[in-house]
């Protein structure tokens, strides 16, 4: 990333405009991200955020949702979205000629999808049908459990696709009201990098933005790690765990030592916990661990996959595995996890869309972008004493736990506790 080549500018209606233009490439991503996802809903309406990403697509007042795609496909380009917990985004790729087409088609569903009753009916059994296809799947599923269990009642743990019973009873007011709250033009951010210049790009979002609304929207409610437990018992091949702990924020200073921790942990074949339960012992055809930072908190979990009679000699081997992380790390390991960090780092640099997001998001938990440069100092700065001060601090804290297969025994939450605080 060449920093001089990021620029920011504020238009009068709210809109943060940033772009970085990327020499040698033919290609531009410009994306729409707006600070609003599934833990800015109310329990009564779990998964319009969602529902209006895929709402979006189904027609404008100038295009039907046919004309939306024909006309992008029929410049070879690409459309698509997202929702998260904190984030919905919806960003195109293109050839750089067709720039403008891309702005125009963004701005113009955010803007002025209609939402007809009909589309919105049949776009709601594609939702169910989606929500039915993560319920069958329990490695995909788990992970709510998850979520759920570590944030009881509250928004950010419940699920970003929402529920049936919610999806079925959602009007059409419900998505019109949500996104005129929350599609404000102070809550979005407008990236796009690639083959282009700052100022074509200011003057398309002030042409096809400039309807946004004005106002400031909702606050999301604070995420209050509870830690607990989920088990469900199903006829599966596999039993599926998932253990985790509360970690830390975007901002937090053990934020990059969190991060080469569930690197060195469990981020890839020469991990301790790839290595030692699926290597040694042949345990697992699946275990890794991951942190999921947000702008006030965040998780750090490990996941496995076994079967139901390895399940059982699985929880202590992890159990150890953490034990013996917050007390010795060797040099090599921190070198070897840096160096993935990195390099995972700098390779996304070399795609369009991932840095048009990566701009976005820095400047929506930031205020800023975050130079290379400096993302590359933090992570060299970390040290073996701050991977087991972070390994301390997380895998000390009340544990969260979800599982999903054939009765197993996986000992109780406060069984493994226990043995963690030994």
């Amino acid at each position: 990333m060449n920093d001089e080549a990021i620029r920011v500018s504020h238009l009068a209606s709210g809109l943060t405009v940033i772009t970085e233009q990327m020499p040698r490439v033919e290609t531009v991503s410009l994306g729409a991200y707006v600070a609003a996802g599934a833990r800015f809903e109310t329990a009564e309406e779990n998964g319009v955020s969602h529902f209006l990403e895929h709402m979006a697509f189904k027609g404008t007042e100038r295009r039907t949702a046919a004309a939306i795609a024909e006309e992008i496909e029929s410049v070879g380009g690409h459309i698509n979205a997202y929702t998260a917990r904190e984030q919905t985004a919806y960003y195109v790729k293109l050839l750089k000629e067709d720039l403008a087409l891309g702005a125009d088609i963004i701005g113009d569903i955010l803007a002025h999808s209609t939402f007809e009753p009909e589309e919105l009916e049949r776009e709601r059994a594609v939702i169910l049908q989606e929500i039915g296809q993560a319920n069958d799947t329990p490695d995909d599923i788990i992970f709510d459990h998850f979520h759920e269990a570590a944030f009881p009642g509250q928004p950010i743990g419940r699920p970003v696709l929402g529920t049936s019973g919610v999806i079925e009873r959602l009007k059409r007011g419900s998505l019109l009201s949500y996104m005129q709250a929350h599609y404000a033009a102070g809550n979005v951010v407008l990236a796009a990098a690639g083959a282009l210049t700052h100022e074509a790009v200011v003057e398309l979002a002030g042409r096809h933005f400039s309807d946004l609304a004005g106002r400031v929207p909702p606050s999301a409610e604070p995420a209050a790690y509870r830690g607990g437990e989920y088990r469900e018992t199903r006829d599966l091949d596999q039993v599926h765990v998932v253990l985790g702990f509360p970690s830390v924020a975007y901002n937090d200073p053990d934020f990059y030592p969190v991060l080469l921790l569930t690197t060195l942990l469990g981020g890839g074949m020469s991990s301790r916990l790839f290595q030692e339960v699926r290597e040694k012992r042949g345990l697992v055809y699946s275990v890794y661990s991951f942190t999921e930072p947000y702008r006030d908190g965040g998780l750090f979990g490990i996941y496995a996959g076994t079967g139901e009679r390895e399940v059982e000699e699985l929880m202590p081997v992890v159990l150890e595995e953490l034990r013996k992380v917050q007390k010795d790390v060797a040099e090599a390991e921190l070198a070897r996890a840096r160096a993935q960090v990195k390099a995972s780092l700098l390779m996304s640099l070399e795609s369009t869309g991932s840095r048009c997001e990566q701009l976005a998001r820095q400047w929506q938990v930031f205020g800023r972008v975050i130079p290379v440069a400096e993302t590359v100092a933090r992570i060299n700065a970390v040290t073996l004493p701050d991977i087991l001060r972070a390994a301390g601090r997380i895998f000390r804290a009340p544990p969260t736990l979800a599982v999903l297969g054939p009765e197993a025994r996986v000992p109780e939450l406060s069984v493994i506790a226990e043995r963690l605080a030994a």
